[in-house]
């Protein structure tokens, strides 16, 4: 790990598929957000890279920039069925930054080994001499990891 990534792991005990079915949809995104920043999403399912969807975001849950209410283009980056999915985030009137969301999923005994990663390496220098990096510390990510534990996970009490 270096100073421009944030990774955090977390075993859940579901399957790859069934974590990844999460991962794959936009409301899915939506459902495991820990930020409130994303309020709702459009598009299909991914299913390959180059797939895109919208994000409808609200800064103000995170109350450090007083950007209100916009949306985000999400484009797929990495899609490997099942083993990981990353995407970068693209303003709808202006480009990317550079930065890349992700997770990777990996079967481990009683589950899923699921790390989910934030990069900004290839953030073009002026965001990061802006100094915004990251957007999200590593709690909210560890917090992500925990909400998507929550919705996948078989919760049903064994006895």
């Amino acid at each position: 790990m270096n100073n421009e990534r944030l990774e955090v792991q977390r075993t859940i005990a579901a399957s790859p598929s069934a974590i990844f079915s999460v991962l794959r949809r936009p409301s899915g995104h939506v459902a495991i957000d820990s930020s409130g920043m994303l309020m709702s999403a459009e598009g299909d399912d991914v299913t390959k890279v180059g797939d895109e969807f919208i994000v409808h975001m609200d800064r103000e849950a995170l109350n450090d920039y007083p950007l209100g209410k916009y949306d985000v283009r999400i484009t797929i980056t990495t899609y490997e069925e099942n083993h990981a999915i990353a995407w970068n985030v693209s303003g709808v009137m202006r480009g990317t930054m550079g930065h890349v969301y992700g997770y990777t999923l990996e079967p481990v005994p009683g589950g899923t080994l699921v790390t989910s990663y934030y990069d900004w390496s290839n953030a073009e220098q002026k965001w990061k001499d802006a100094n915004i990096f990251p957007i999200l510390p590593e709690t909210a990510l560890r917090a992500t990891l925990g909400v998507l534990a929550r919705t996948t996970e078989n919760t049903a009490p064994t006895s």
